[in-house]
């Protein structure tokens, strides 16, 4: 079957169409299809101004109705679309989730913290992760969720309201970081030999300037290293010279911030990054709703 997820984000978009094969008792065999995403930054007007404006709603309409279309081409069977940290800090948010039904048929669900954490720990681990400790470090435009594994066995997850665009604006207050470090310690500090698993747009395109190997980890030192030298340039260098977009160059510094913050305070050294997250979670979310399984 062939199955869509969409991931209202702080910064993007995101339409995944994934198709699934069922191989031995319904175990799903995923496979990514199609990607397409549209920088429309809801968070640069709720998290500012607490209300999405005309235009970006405009804007998550036009993008709607062509993810509609593209799931119609696609051959997709069924969906799954959610909102999270921009949509569920906006004033009008459950005005848009409704425009969108009315106006291009949609439904969208605007999620909680929890749930998008509980949401991306649907993805499935692969044998690199299944044996060990590992913490999976998701970080968007409105909120990171960090999700603690043992052995491939979810132990903790908690979602905090520090995101690449709210650090943008100014709107992450010491008192954020200092509870997420709390929790860190509380949590993690107590497992040897943790590594991190990160997810999301920037920690992608951050590995892929480290030049790494798609199945190689990346030290914190490279990150840090790296961090350090997009801070010193400016978002038109960073487009200019490094080839990031307009969307991308901005918020790359806040992720490097994020991320080497969690791997200092949980004393992580190397960082995986397998380019999985919500969306790819909506899709294992939309199979178990279809197709209930004893043991995933």
């Amino acid at each position: 079957m062939k199955l869509a997820a969409i991931d209202c984000g702080s910064n993007a978009v995101r339409l995944l169409i994934s198709n699934v094969f069922e191989v031995g008792d319904w175990k799903p065999f995923i496979r990514k299809a199609d990607l397409y995403r549209v920088p429309v930054r809801l968070g640069e007007d709720a998290f500012v101004r607490g209300i999405i404006s005309k235009e970006r709603a405009k804007a998550l309409i036009h993008t709607m109705i062509a993810f509609k279309e593209l799931m119609n081409a696609c051959g997709v069977d069924d969906y799954m679309a959610c909102a999270t940290s921009a949509m569920r800090t906006a004033k009008n948010g459950p005005d848009l989730v409704k425009q969108v039904r009315r106006e291009v048929g949609l439904e969208i669900e605007i999620i909680d913290g929890s749930k998008e954490a509980e949401l991306i720990a649907l993805n499935r681990l692969d044998g690199r992760f299944l044996i060990g400790n590992f913490l999976y470090i998701d970080v968007g435009g409105g909120s990171t969720e960090l999700s603690l594994y043992q052995d491939g066995l979810l132990m903790a997850s908690r979602s905090f309201k520090i995101g690449t665009i709210r650090i943008k604006e100014g709107l992450v207050s010491p008192k954020r970081w200092t509870h997420m470090k709390q929790w860190i310690e509380e949590h993690c500090l107590t497992f040897p030999n943790l590594s991190a698993i990160g997810s999301g747009g920037n920690i992608n395109k951050l590995f892929s300037l480290t030049n790494s190997k798609p199945d190689k980890p990346v030290s914190l030192k490279r990150i840090q290293l790296l961090h350090n030298d997009l801070s010193q340039l400016s978002i038109e260098e960073r487009m200019v010279k490094l080839g990031l977009k307009p969307d991308r160059a901005d918020v790359i510094v806040p992720a490097g911030q994020i991320f080497t913050n969690i791997m200092q305070w949980s004393n992580i050294v190397q960082i995986f990054v397998p380019r999985i997250g919500l969306s790819d979670g909506l899709i294992h979310a939309l199979y178990r709703k279809k197709r209930p399984i004893k043991d995933d």
